[in-house]
């Protein structure tokens, strides 16, 4: 197996396991991945946890030797793998976190960059290297990493393809925090900030979020306004405001 998926308290954790490979993403890894996120998706996980096996790499990207003298149909097929397993990461009912605990390259950084929150130890790399091999990102760095850094931030380092460091991954914000100590415990560690509170609500606001991206203000205001009214439907904010009203901690169901 080049994957463990387990469950730790009420969080999925998923480890690529090819410590002798980097953690490379092959082609049989991608499908394993994409049964993987079924699998959460249909599970009951506050939020899925994503790393890597061993200290060297998180996933170093995708495995070359894959992709040497083929056709340009299956090179179209295969991005088009990628981009579908990382959508059903992307489209997880749970948040998920990657914890980056070495290099992140091409697909590996794809992979963290489908999550919806990224933590870095100290001593990940990141970066997406594809123009040092006449190629661009081909699982969807191209489209969210410009949505998380901005357009300047993100067309230097494709067209450059340098390496990044935890620290400059943090500035300017390719990750939302650095974490010391081991991956899963520091990933558990900052899902359970958010983890306690009712799923639908999470779901509606990263909704709300992303949708902004793709729409100007006016329209996605009368987005957020929608999404807002819907959470005001739920059970879970009946729950929220009555609590609140009694100074007692809240209870949510998920409904």
């Amino acid at each position: 197996m080049t994957l463990a998926l387990i469950r730790v308290d009420e969080f999925a954790v998923l480890t690529i396991d090819r410590p002798d490979a980097l953690n490379a993403l092959s082609f049989a890894l991608l499908r394993e991945l994409g049964q993987a996120f079924d699998t959460v998706a249909a599970g009951d996980a506050r939020a899925l946890i994503v790393t890597g096996a061993g200290p060297k790499a998180f996933s170093a990207g995708a495995d070359i030797k894959e992709l040497t003298d083929r056709p340009v149909m299956d090179n179209r097929a295969g991005a088009a793998l990628g981009q579908q397993v990382f959508a059903k990461l992307d489209a997880l009912p749970m948040p998920s976190v990657a914890v980056i605990n070495g290099f992140a390259f091409g697909g590996g950084l794809e992979l963290a960059l489908a999550c919806t929150f990224r933590l870095a130890l100290p001593a990940a790399k990141v970066g997406l290297p594809e123009i040092k091999l006449g190629l661009i990102p081909g699982y969807g760095g191209t489209q969210r990493l410009p949505r998380l850094i901005g357009e300047g931030r993100a067309l230097e380092l494709i067209m450059t393809g340098r390496t990044v460091g935890a620290e400059e991954a943090l500035a300017i914000g390719l990750v939302n925090r650095l974490v010391d100590g081991d991956a899963i415990p520091a990933g558990i560690a900052f899902a359970r900030e958010f983890s306690f509170y009712g799923l639908p609500a999470l779901r509606l606001a990263r909704d709300a979020v992303k949708r902004a991206l793709d729409t100007p203000l006016p329209e996605g205001l009368k987005i957020e306004a929608d999404l807002s009214t819907l959470a005001y439907a739920t059970d879970d904010a009946k729950e929220g405001m009555a609590a609140f009203m009694a100074k007692r901690k809240p209870t949510f169901k998920d409904r």
